[in-house]
């Protein structure tokens, strides 16, 4: 993706690029969610993009970027140079709706599952991550404060036999 421009004391910049159909999920409301999230984390700077794209998009980038054959969730690059938090994050729309009905609870919808993807790479940007079991119950909790603090339903990790990242 191509790098963006800052103003000086620009505060948090949010770059959205929607090439999906599937689900809607306001530009706004996703802006919200963004700066709400990093302010959490105590931020009060930080440059994001987030794309919202299909399986077949995020298949390519995860292919492209990650030498992986197939769909995946979400996926997050940090682009920081130290005194800035700057990243970007691609979320599979399709992924999340297909997810929302797998994990049949009610209220947890395609929108939801949507955010909550784009928490996980946000706390990713935020130095959390996943790859051991400590870290990812780490990350799991974390991501569920943020989303209680931000007035969402928790997610329901853990339901399935297999868990998505």
């Amino acid at each position: 993706m191509p790098p963006r421009e800052r103003p000086p004391e620009a505060g948090i910049v949010v770059d959205i690029s929607d090439r999906q159909r599937l689900v809607r999920v306001g530009h706004a409301w996703l802006e919200r969610l963004v700066r709400k999230v990093l302010e959490s984390e105590g931020l009060r700077q930080a440059e994001i993009g987030l794309s919202l794209v299909g399986d077949r998009g995020i298949s390519r980038v995860h292919a492209e970027w990650l030498g992986l054959p197939g769909p995946t969730d979400v996926i997050t690059f940090d682009l920081g140079d130290g005194d800035l938090l700057r990243g970007d994050i691609v979320v599979s729309a399709e992924t999340a709706r297909r997810m929302s009905r797998e994990f049949a609870v009610p209220g947890w919808t395609p929108r939801l599952e949507t955010a909550y993807y784009v928490v996980h790479g946000l706390l990713h940007l935020c130095g959390y991550d996943d790859l051991s079991p400590a870290d990812r119950r780490a990350m799991r909790r974390r991501e569920q404060t943020v989303l209680r603090r931000l007035g969402l339903p928790p997610a329901p990790r853990g339901r399935l036999r297999r868990e998505v990242s």
